[in-house]
């Protein structure tokens, strides 16, 4: 397998994700840009933070498998959540557990960033998401 998830020993326990990704592999493939739209560009699950992440993981999953890979080979995911607060952090995870089985994300998650922005491109995407994988 080209990529290793770990939690050295010293680091914030237990988080929902692999603090660590060594990856080794010649191939990158990088999914970008990926809300909660329709392929037409129509809104999903407007107003729905866990609806909009797991659409958001949905439309990842399939990013990756156009460039071979799957949610194994991930080595980071960013989450980018408009009007972040913390309170949300129920919602977020809802919405991964939804769909979590459904795409292989595995657990613990690869490594992870949520950042809070004030938002997005358009004042109904809630979530917007990137991911990096590498293969052999």
């Amino acid at each position: 397998m080209a990529v290793q998830r770990l939690t050295p020993e010293g680091m914030m326990q237990p988080v929902p994700y692999a603090h660590v990704a060594v990856a080794t592999g010649t191939r990158q493939v990088h999914v970008a840009g990926q809300v909660a739209r329709t392929p037409d560009g129509q809104p999903v699950a407007a107003g729905d933070l866990a609806g909009q992440v797991a659409h958001v993981l949905l439309a990842t999953a399939r990013g990756l498998a156009a460039g071979g890979a799957t949610y194994d080979d991930v080595v980071r995911l960013t989450f980018y959540v408009a009007g972040w607060e913390p309170e949300q952090m129920g919602a977020f995870m809802a919405g991964v557990e939804a769909v979590a089985e459904e795409v292989g994300l595995p657990t613990p998650m690869p490594p992870a960033s949520l950042i809070g922005v004030t938002i997005l491109f358009e004042p109904d995407v809630l979530v917007e998401l990137e991911a990096t994988a590498v293969l052999d």
